[in-house]
């Protein structure tokens, strides 16, 4: 009786860690790993992958891995003696990013290799791709010229040059598995054997490629048994070596057709040709498996039909067969709902790790990609430096440092500036304004507003100061020539067309809520309770909330300007009827005499004051036209944080 699946994994070397385990080999791998022994860890990039779900929390492990530290930190944790290596970015024809290609799955291999040689592991197997053989990968012994003919395909076979070198040169017991199509549970539903069982199931088919194009199917429980073959096999003189995981058997896409209809009984021929080939598709693709064979005693087990048998009672077994198809990387739901938090910070060296911590919880609850923009608006305390180390541990985090205090409204300008996201979220760093709230925000967004601010119901501040904020709020809805919301600060969600609409306003005295009111589109708000700064004493005084309220008024109302011209009709009208009063009584009574200097001077002075008030009106109007006129930019980089590395910026915008 041959040994099963679990009863090899209880013989590997532990603990066992699976690097990659929310990907779709690595969750099967994982998986049967959990099955047959508790000692088993798996690393994800985010907190709650679909794959994942029902297994237990504590196997789990949440980090980045292209963070040298959180590598550091996981291998010390784990201590493990295998070492099952999943990782990869490339192998979708929508992932493009060539440089995280290349850091993905060489860099990180680079990393990982040289730190498990100091660990001194038992085995380490990695997830190579039949891809590495390229335009020559019809039947390829693993020794043979390879031709890879995209980034993907580059980045592992220098990957597995890399390998070789680990295990021959330096003695580390490793491999690498050059996977061929693995398919079966837990594929991305937009691949094609996922596509061919969701609409064998309806009878119908998905669209296809040249039929001619080939490939070398492998169930996915046969994958897995290879990594576990691998590492129990793994002798000094296999260390290092390549192996060839598929069936050996070209498939034709006909091939594959004529057996899916086999299983599913579809009415109507299949659509060849409807979609373009790839880039780096080939007629002639399949697998020699020899040494897998030979020296690893692994084989492909489970054949075509069998496989897609099994996958249809997978996919039958699926609770939300739509939420199943809605969770393809391609559709990529998690970046159509990301978010850029923009943080404006000044003397919040200490609240700068706490925000990070609160809005990394929010975002990993959410499960939406995300980016973190702190904007050091010249602070002088040692904000700069709690940025740097926070983005050496968080690839999400960038860190922009002004040339001197700009203020607040240029320091949100400069994020949304760098915001790559489809909104952004405005957030002043002190914790006044609670990062839990981007939850109901994206709620709302996820509504249709294009705009979700907060509304402070309540502030923690002196009775005077409350109510000084909200007359100020309807002071100025009074008085402003557009509707703003009473109550609403910055602190808000703007989806990406907001954000570019303010972006393309030219003027330098900024005042983002009252932009963001005049911006128009669908607006809503949420209530909230504004707390008390959680460190230090704020930034904002009496005199500077009446040089808010200024600034507001004077960008978005011509009321002062108005009632100028009011009063000073009202008081020329005033003065006319006073002069006929006074000829008046001068003809009836041509003996009479003003009673006296002091209303002369009373009036004198009454009029020199409206006067200078008129005068000093209109020149905070001028003073607001000179600085637009000026055109002197909103803000000066200095700095940009990223990767734990401080590099000079120099950008004026």
């Amino acid at each position: 009786m041959k040994e099963t699946l679990e009863g090899k994994a209880a013989r590997l070397q532990g603990p066992i860690l699976v690097l990659g385990a929310s990907g779709f080999i690595g969750a099967n791998l994982f998986r049967h790993l959990l099955a047959a022994r508790k000692d088993v860890f798996g690393t994800a990039s985010k907190g709650g992958s679909w794959r994942l779900e029902g297994l237990p929390k504590e196997a789990v492990i949440v980090t980045d891995l292209l963070v040298p530290e959180n590598l550091k930190e996981l291998l010390e944790r784990v201590r493990p003696r295998t070492v099952f290596d999943c990782t990869a970015y490339g192998a979708y024809s929508f992932e493009t990013d060539y440089s995280l290609i290349y850091r993905t799955n060489l860099g990180l291999t680079a990393d990982l290799l040289e730190r498990l040689g100091a660990l001194g592991v038992a085995a380490y197997i990695h997830a190579g791709s039949s891809s590495e053989y390229g335009d020559l990968a019809a039947g390829p012994a693993e020794d043979a010229a390879r031709q890879p003919n995209s980034h993907y395909a580059v980045s592992k076979a220098a990957a597995a040059d890399l390998i070789g070198h680990h295990g021959r040169q330096r003695g580390l017991p490793c491999a690498n598995l050059r996977l061929y199509s693995v398919y079966g549970p837990w594929e991305d539903s937009s691949r094609l054997i996922p596509a061919l069982v969701m609409q064998g199931l309806k009878g119908g088919w998905p669209p296809l490629v040249d039929p001619e194009v080939s490939r070398d199917f492998i169930y996915v429980d046969d994958a897995c048994e290879a990594f576990v073959d691998a590492a129990l096999a793994l002798k000094p003189e296999f260390w290092g070596r390549s192996y060839n995981i598929g069936s050996g058997e070209r498939t034709r896409l006909r091939d594959l057709a004529a057996t899916a209809r086999g299983v599913f009984g579809q009415r109507e021929d299949p659509p060849f040709a409807s979609m373009p080939n790839r880039a780096w598709d080939v007629t002639a693709w399949f697998a020699d498996p020899r040494r897998a064979e030979a020296e690893l005693g692994w084989t492909a087990k489970v054949g075509l039909e069998q496989g897609l048998r099994a996958m249809a009672g997978w996919v039958r077994g699926l609770e939300d067969l739509e939420a199943y198809g809605r969770s393809s990387k391609r559709l990529g739901l998690d970046e159509v709902y990301s978010v850029s938090a923009v943080i404006a910070c000044y003397k919040d060296a200490q609240a700068i790790p706490v925000m990070h911590q609160r809005l990394k919880a929010v975002f990993e609850r959410l499960g939406i990609a995300h980016e973190i923009i702190f904007v050091n608006d010249a602070s002088p305390d040692d904000s700069e430096e709690v940025i740097r180390a926070i983005s050496a541990r968080d690839r999400s985090v960038l860190g922009i440092t002004h040339s001197r205090n700009f203020g607040s409204q240029s320091a949100f300008r400069s994020g949304m500036r760098a915001a790559t996201k489809n909104a952004v979220v405005l957030l002043d760093g002190d914790l006044q304004d609670p990062p839990e709230l981007i939850e109901p925000f994206v709620g709302k967004w996820k509504q249709g507003y294009e705009v979700v601010y907060g509304v402070r119901v309540k502030r923690e501040a002196t009775l005077f100061m409350r109510a000084a904020y909200k007359a100020f709020y309807r002071l100025f809805d009074r008085f402003s020539y557009i509707s703003i919301p009473h109550d609403a600060g910055d602190f808000s969600l703007m989806d990406k067309k907001v954000v570019k609409a303010l972006l393309g306003f030219p003027e330098r005295d900024l005042f983002v809520r009252g932009l963001r009111a005049f911006a128009g589109f669908r607006q809503t708000g949420v209530d909230y309770v504004r707390p008390e700064r959680l460190f230090g004493r704020s930034t904002n005084n009496l005199w500077r909330n009446i040089g808010w309220a200024k600034k507001g008024i004077l960008s978005f109302s011509n009321t002062p300007l108005e009632m100028l011209s009011v009063g000073g009709v009202f008081l020329l009208g005033a003065s006319v009827l006073m002069g006929l009063f006074q000829v008046a009584y001068r003809l009836w009574v041509p003996n009479s005499a003003p009673p006296g200097v002091t209303t002369t001077l009373l009036l004198i002075t009454f009029f020199g004051s409206v006067n200078l008030l008129a005068i000093s009106v209109v020149g905070e109007y001028i003073a607001k036209i000179l600085e637009e006129v000026k055109q002197r930019p909103h803000y000066i980089r200095r700095h940009l944080v990223k990767d734990g590395e401080v590099r000079d910026a120099g950008e004026e915008a």
